[in-house]
């Protein structure tokens, strides 16, 4: 049986008791006279600059379009040709052909990172710096000692700051958290997840670039990793293998991972072939499957013992960023700092079992790194 939850509610199964607002979420259009505070006061509108213009870059331009007081006002480049030519394809007023011109422009009110990850401590640095609120790709750096620092310096400087682990804002994976919170499983015993899709070996490529901080386990076991430390915490052990690509990134890995509650855990993470990638979550009582692609879900399954299954599908808006856009507004205007769903706590958490598990590979990945 499937039922159907959209960007404003839910039609639940009957075993997942009433139906409760949905946070998060907006419809599909752009501001407009109907969009209006209470009161009948149209939202001032919170102006984005990006830094960057590679492909994610594309698509918070693509996501912004779509959120209601969201102003896409400025991008940054390091050349003033991709600048202006990714300004002339999202309408975007205010193009800058350095990073530091647009972190100081005054019609800038947050700024969005979508650096390669080796960068990704310099430019949400140079943002606080300027006095800018942060949204910064994940992984948020590439090392436990870099997101101490910019988190660090966020919280000296008062200014918001927050991982861009857009999936955890999605429709099917607040659902998910609801579901567990309930205890609609019973208590979690064994998690596995996979992420892998094949991407032919090119050391050029930021994926598998050394320098850039390439490789499967930041770019894709971010995600898996992330998925489980939101429902369980920090693992207590974490360790794996991998398979290096030719100039030693790792092509490939598997992870196991264990917590102190005695719930064990793994995925795996993959440039060399494609898996369907989904998260697999047992219980006490149950289990619950969350379909492809996992970085973005539209559907969750659940069964019990008896055999008896039922699947939620949760549509996403547009390509699936506009929902952290929406929380990282939220707390703008709000006056927050973070964001309890994907605090800065636990990224630097997450990033010190990324550390843990590199080790043994000889991928630290620190600045002075030759």
């Amino acid at each position: 049986m499937t039922f159907i939850r959209d960007a404003q509610g839910i039609d639940p199964p009957p075993m997942f008791g009433p139906a409760r607002p949905f946070v998060n979420t907006v419809g599909e259009r752009r501001a407009s006279e109907d969009d209006k505070k209470e009161g009948g006061e149209v939202a001032k509108a919170i102006r984005w600059g990006i830094l960057g213009t590679g492909w994610i870059a594309r698509k918070m331009a693509e996501a912004l379009d779509l959120v209601p007081d969201a102003e896409l006002a400025a991008i940054g480049s390091r050349s003033r040709e991709n600048a202006e030519s990714f300004g002339q394809a999202y309408g975007i007023p205010l193009r800058f052909g350095r990073y530091e011109d647009l972190v100081a422009c005054s019609s800038v009110d947050v700024i969005y990172v979508a650096t390669p990850h080796a960068f990704h401590a310099r430019d949400t640095s140079m943002a606080l710096q300027a006095g800018k609120p942060v949204l910064c790709e994940k992984a948020f750096t590439v090392n436990a000692r870099e997101a101490l620092e910019v988190i660090t310096l966020a919280r000296s400087e008062e200014l918001f700051l927050m991982e861009a682990m857009w999936t955890r804002f999605v429709p099917a994976v607040v659902t998910l958290r609801e579901w567990i919170a309930e205890g609609a499983i019973g208590e979690i015993r064994l998690v596995f997840a996979s992420f892998a899709g094949y991407r032919p070996y090119d050391p050029e490529h930021r994926l598998y670039k050394r320098e850039l901080a390439g490789g499967a386990l930041l770019d894709l076991g971010v995600y898996p990793l992330s998925f489980f430390s939101m429902l369980l915490g920090e693992p207590s052990a974490a360790a794996g293998h991998m398979e290096p690509a030719p100039n030693g990134v790792d092509a490939q890995c598997a992870i196991s991972l264990a917590w102190p509650t005695g719930v064990v855990g793994s995925f795996v993470a993959s440039f060399q072939g494609a898996l369907p990638n989904e998260v697999h979550i047992a219980g006490t009582e149950g289990w619950i499957r969350v379909h492809a692609e996992m970085s973005h879900p539209i559907a969750l399954t659940r069964g019990t013992p008896s055999g008896t299954e039922e699947t939620v599908e949760c549509p996403i808006l547009g390509n699936g960023y506009a929902h952290e856009v929406i929380e990282v507004m939220r707390c703008l205007r709000d006056g927050k700092l973070e964001s309890a769903v994907m605090p800065l706590d636990e990224s630097l958490s997450i990033m010190r079992t990324l550390d843990t598990i590199r080790a043994p590979w000889g991928l630290r990945y620190d600045a002075d790194e030759s």
